[in-house]
């Protein structure tokens, strides 16, 4: 694999600071001895930001947010900004994520003028695309996720995902224990890279997609010897750190 891989954990809505603690304790063992050649990142709820922030200094671990405005700022009660995740060192967020689009209702446009944002204060944004069950079942995949990750790339370009990255989460196979198999995963990573190449084919090569939807240490490894699929976006097996780390040991394992 000519790309770092890039194994990022989405807590989603879960942590405190007692069980947070604990999570970054157990795995700064290995973190810190620089035993990773992977790519690593931990996305928590805006409140635990800071404490990620700290708590990873002096490891190469990055720290991501799940969501952001898509205003600059102003009167919008309860929102967070890119300059504010910005300030407190954030270095990534998580944008489109399927929750997003199916619980809040975040629409593709909503989706690029949040990515516009974060690139422009130094966020690099994960993009996630994925279709639903009844989307698969009409032979509609590659159309909805092509049609997701054009909606941004038009308003934002390809280079803001050469430093961030694109995330497949087929919306069927989150937190349910399914998963793409791998050559079904690889074959729309494919799709996804045929697309960045129609705005820039070297920068199409550089661009990390990484495959989440109920990824564990048991079918990461047969996942990451695909091709075009760089590493994960992790959700329930993120939430225990050994869990997670087995899924960064698939990862670095590519990286000999």
């Amino acid at each position: 694999m000519t790309r770092t891989p890039f194994v990022v954990a989405n807590w989603k809505m879960n942590g405190n600071t007692q069980a947070n603690l604990a999570w970054i304790e157990s795995a700064k063992p290995q973190l810190h001895a620089g035993h990773y050649r992977c790519d690593i990142a931990v996305c928590a709820p805006a409140l635990y930001l800071t404490q990620l922030v700290d708590g990873f200094k002096n490891t190469a671990v990055m720290v991501g947010a799940q969501n952001c405005a898509s205003y600059e700022e102003g009167a919008y009660t309860g929102e967070i900004s890119a300059a504010m995740l910005a300030d407190v060192d954030c270095d990534l967020v998580i944008l489109g994520h399927s929750e997003r689009r199916t619980l809040f209702g975040d629409t593709d446009e909503l989706v690029a003028e949040k990515a516009k944002l974060a690139f422009s204060h130094a966020v690099m944004p994960i993009l996630c695309v994925g279709e639903t069950l009844e989307e698969r079942e009409a032979g509609r995949t590659i159309e909805v996720v092509t049609r997701q990750l054009r909606a941004v790339l038009d308003v934002t370009g390809i280079m803001p995902f050469v430093a961030g990255a694109i995330a497949y989460e087929p919306v069927w196979a989150i937190g349910t224990g399914k998963s793409a198999t791998p050559a079904d995963a690889q074959a729309v990573h494919a799709a996804l890279r045929a697309e960045l190449a129609a705005y820039n084919a070297d920068a199409s090569q550089k661009v990390r997609i990484l495959y989440g939807g109920s990824v564990k240490p048991g079918n990461a490894r047969e996942l990451f010897e695909q091709p075009d699929i760089d590493g994960a976006l992790v959700g329930g097996a993120a939430l225990k750190s050994s869990d997670f780390l087995g899924i960064c040991d698939h990862a670095n394992a590519l990286t000999e």
